[in-house]
């Protein structure tokens, strides 16, 4: 079972019996915890090294019945580590050997930057492997607010993550983190109520102001909300729509982008995100 952070009442929900309890807030409620908690956010890198397990998380709905699902993968490095190519605006191509630990030679370490190309070539990518998953069904009493979104799914994907064997060293939200107008969107809220590292990565832009990124795989560009870089527009493959990255918890925007674009080698979204969401969708299923 993950090592899940207990919380008292003020954090929306309480544990008992090894099960989460929800306790119901008013819409008025909701907010103030949101305001509340969002000082506890950590925008920080906590790990010197990529994570080994990595989680998916989402929930799909028949009404207000919902089936939470939670799949972990591992994600398995070439011992030789993976080699890249980054482009932008203002350099050529070069190419940059990243250790398996995730460490560059002094001399590649770049930050990201709008319209940066972060190419992972094919031949060495990571290896990504499904280890544990769990689906947990039921209902939900809270509205559907706009901005609320957590109240909804957070009880159902915390007791689908109490069921885990394997303990994620990082959550993929579907959805948003500091992109957020308290920032204060799903992926931060599982953090801080976790503990755990998370990210949110969502298929549409819920608030903020952008400009569309390059047509390149890794072609970023910053997502702004009154003024303060909220989060990422990143192109995850050619020509593509992009998806909108932001910090939930305990990871550097500069480390989300990086593991988005690990997780997503084929695909717009990242494979954990495709692999939860066919999970939810199976259980909405068996609903009824």
């Amino acid at each position: 079972m993950p090592r899940i952070r207990r919380c008292d009442g003020r954090l929306g929900w309480r544990y008992g019996s090894g099960s989460v309890r929800a306790v119901q807030p008013t819409v008025a409620e909701a907010i103030a915890l949101q305001e509340e908690l969002r000082r506890l956010v950590d925008t920080t890198d906590h790990s010197p090294r990529p994570p080994r397990y990595v989680a998916g998380l989402d929930v799909a709905y028949d009404g207000d019945e919902y089936a939470a699902a939670v799949v972990v993968l591992e994600v398995i490095r070439p011992a030789g580590g993976v080699r890249r190519v980054t482009a932008s605006a203002s350099a050529p191509a070069q190419e940059v050997n990243q250790a398996a630990d995730g460490s560059r030679p002094a001399t590649a370490s770049t930050p990201v930057r709008p319209q940066e190309v972060d190419r992972a070539q094919p031949a060495v990518a990571v290896q990504l492997r499904e280890v544990d998953r769990a689906v947990v069904r039921g209902r939900t009493s809270f509205p559907y607010v706009p901005g609320l979104f957590a109240f909804r799914e957070v009880p159902g994907l915390l007791a689908a993550l109490e069921r885990l064997r394997v303990t994620p060293e990082l959550l993929v939200c579907d959805g948003q983190g500091l992109a957020h107008p308290r920032r204060f969107g799903l992926a931060c809220h599982l953090g801080v109520v976790t503990g755990l590292s998370s990210i949110g990565v969502g298929k549409t832009v819920f608030v903020g102001a952008w400009e569309e990124p390059g047509a390149a795989r890794g072609a970023a560009g910053e997502l702004v909300l009154d003024g303060e870089v909220v989060g990422k527009v990143l192109r995850t493959q050619n020509k593509t729509k992009p998806v909108f990255v932001s910090v939930g918890h305990r990871v550097s925007l500069g480390t989300a982008v990086e593991r988005v674009l690990e997780l997503a080698p084929r695909y717009r979204l990242p494979e954990t995100t495709r692999a939860a969401d066919r999970a939810c969708r199976d259980g909405v299923k068996g609903l009824g």
